[in-house]
């Protein structure tokens, strides 16, 4: 079955949520109630698929803007691989070398080396961008 665009329906729809940039959180907080509601609704029609949309890129405009993820350090990401894998820190001296340098690079007391970086990378095989 083919659906159709319905400009009515879809004009309707604008009247009566009338949506526009998000400035607060109890804006965004109804947007994503709202966004819940449509996501949930069965048999979504067309023109609410694109009105869900629409509220889906506003919110995320928001929440970029207001509550930006931070974005994660070498050592925070190692931390993280190594959790993901049960690993303990004498699992990596075979890669990064000493005991001493492992610890360093761990806590984030220095940056990782480009060979260095590509031997995690290789060991973790995740992308060397994770530690760079």
């Amino acid at each position: 079955m083919l659906r159709t665009f319905d400009a009515k329906s879809y004009t309707d729809l604008l009247v009566r949520y009338q949506p526009k940039p998000i400035a607060t959180g109890a804006e965004n907080d109804a947007a994503i109630a709202l966004a819940c509601e449509l996501e949930h609704r069965p048999a979504r029609s067309l023109e609410e698929e694109l009105f869900l949309e629409l509220l889906i890129t506003l919110i995320e405009k928001f929440e970029a803007e207001n509550y930006p993820i931070p974005k994660g350090d070498s050592a925070s990401m190692l931390r993280h691989l190594m959790d993901a894998r049960d690993l303990d820190k004498a699992d990596l001296i075979l890669v990064l070398g000493t005991q001493t340098e492992v610890d360093k690079i761990i806590v984030g007391e220095r940056d990782l080396e480009i060979d260095e970086a590509r031997k995690l990378a290789d060991f973790f095989r995740v992308d060397i961008s994770l530690f760079l």
